[in-house]
């Protein structure tokens, strides 16, 4: 698989210039800038590797967690926390199989482990969506800090279960809103 940007100029008939960045990923799905310009990032198989400035492709990280690889689900985004250069903390959301009761199920999570050269240290599972799903599809899962440092996770109606979108007390479908650790926020007042 290719990484490549794009760009569109704003003319009347617009034109993309596609330009290769790195190849050899299998299914590149998210990434996030670090500081000094590299890239991580995910393949959906479970792998998260950095992609050098010039384009090179880097070994896997250790220390990822492991990934349900099914359909569309396997090692989703990446996000740095909002003060990565002083903590070194990167955020992942995988399809996560499920274990116990909820076994042959699976679910979106969030593990969060701090980037030490090639490893990540640390992982700890920081959310799980309630009640897994017996689905390989709409996992969702992108991670996005606003600026009060508060992490926001998309989470997918899993397809079939898409009427659980609307119930208040189901995790599908929603944006959850977490502190960066995992706990759950306190309830915003609006003046």
């Amino acid at each position: 698989m290719l990484l490549a940007f794009a760009c569109a100029t704003a003319l009347a008939e617009p034109r993309v210039a596609v330009t290769p960045v790195a190849t050899g990923l299998d299914h590149p799905w998210g990434l996030a800038f670090l500081p000094d310009g590299r890239m991580l990032v995910t393949e959906r198989p479970g792998r998260l590797r950095i992609v050098e400035r010039s384009g090179r492709l880097g070994p896997p990280l250790t220390g990822v967690p492991d990934v349900d690889a099914q359909g569309q689900g396997g090692l989703l985004d990446v996000a740095l926390d909002p003060d990565f250069p002083a903590n070194g903390l990167v955020y992942l959301s995988y399809a996560e199989a499920g274990t116990g009761e909820e076994a042959g199920k699976n679910g979106t999570a969030v593990a969060r482990g701090k980037l030490t050269g090639n490893q990540l240290t640390g992982v700890t599972v920081i959310f799980r969506q309630r009640d897994k799903k017996v689905s390989m599809a709409h996992f969702g899962s992108r991670l996005v800090f606003d600026r009060q440092g508060l992490l926001f996770i998309t989470l997918g109606e899993r397809l079939s279960y898409r009427n659980e979108a609307q119930n208040l007390g189901s995790h599908l479908g929603k944006t959850i809103r977490i502190e960066a650790d995992g706990r759950a926020c306190r309830p915003t007042t609006r003046s």
